[in-house]
């Protein structure tokens, strides 16, 4: 299956159908995006063209979006191989207008090997930044509290570029609730070299601070920066804090982090606009073992 496939007429008149059941579910609402737009989006979404924007949402009408294009987007993309937790930035907050993460799921298919070659054209408004993936090794990361907790649950730490699609004809002005409602943006990204977690107490102490200063930086082929670069504390003051953000919000609508599932961060760099012939390189300086991640854009 690839992301340049798209929904038939026939396949949208039966997920609308799906669509218009979740009317009968408890968690909607009447000024939810309706069916119809819904089904719009993911058409959209599949066909990688700019859809209408809606009006602004409430972060319940953005929760009860969510739902509803994940339902659509599942019947497309399948399995759910983890979730992203996003706005986690405070610059990235400002440009849409919050203060609050918000989160998304990821799907199979998304999350592919770096070097990739992509076409630049991969989604309606596709982007880049820098991020990081972890993966769950324990159901009980949903108890953690602290970057340590987190730390003490995950297989492996990965350097990611993740290259989100903000689906809308005009970005700008989506809100907080609205970026939630389109799922984040996920489409597509790079995982790097894994860097395995350190066995004694005092190297993961180690590994923590070296999380939180190392300095993220994007490049390009001739080695030149394309935005200032970020920090690790850039993300909710530690990157791992994003972990605890997200399992306390996904346990607010019954949902829970699983062993296996992939976990991304959120951005150290601003969001950037890809071009034909661009190649981007993120590198993780200060953070020992992390080898930089890179894709290429045709």
């Amino acid at each position: 299956m690839t992301m340049k496939q798209t929904l038939t007429a026939g396949a949208f008149v039966a997920l609308g159908t799906v669509a218009a059941a979740v009317l009968a579910t408890p968690a909607a609402r009447a000024d939810c995006l309706g069916p119809a737009q819904v089904a719009e989006l993911a058409q959209h979404y599949m066909d990688r063209t700019p859809a209408p924007n809606f009006a602004s949402l409430s972060e319940a009408d953005g929760a009860c979006t969510r739902a509803r294009f994940n339902q659509l987007l599942a019947q497309r993309l399948g399995k759910v191989v983890g979730y992203k937790a996003g706005l986690t930035n405070p610059a990235v907050q400002k440009r849409f207008g919050t203060d609050q993460p918000v989160w998304g799921k990821l799907y199979e298919g998304m999350v592919k090997p770096g070097g990739l070659v992509v076409d630049a054209a991969f989604g309606a408004r596709p982007l880049y930044e820098a991020d990081m993936l972890v993966p769950v090794r324990s159901a009980a990361i949903n108890h953690a509290r602290t970057p340590m907790e987190v730390l003490e649950h995950i297989d492996q730490i990965i350097p990611f570029i993740e290259l989100p699609d903000l689906i809308v004809q005009a970005p700008a002005q989506l809100n907080g609730p609205g970026v939630a409602a389109i799922n984040v943006g996920a489409r597509l990204g790079v995982a790097g070299e894994p860097i395995g977690i350190p066995a004694t107490r005092g190297e993961r102490y180690a590994l923590l601070e070296a999380l939180e200063r190392m300095s993220v930086q994007l490049t390009n082929e001739r080695g030149e920066l394309l935005a200032p670069a970020g920090k690790g504390s850039d993300i909710l003051g530690h990157p791992l804090q994003a972990v605890v953000w997200l399992a306390q919000a996904l346990q607010k609508e019954d949902l829970s982090l699983q062993p296996g599932d992939l976990v991304s961060l959120g951005s150290f760099s601003p969001l950037l606009p890809p071009r034909q012939g661009l190649a981007v390189t993120a590198t993780y300086q200060g953070l020992p073992g992390a080898k930089p991640v890179m894709v290429r854009f045709k």
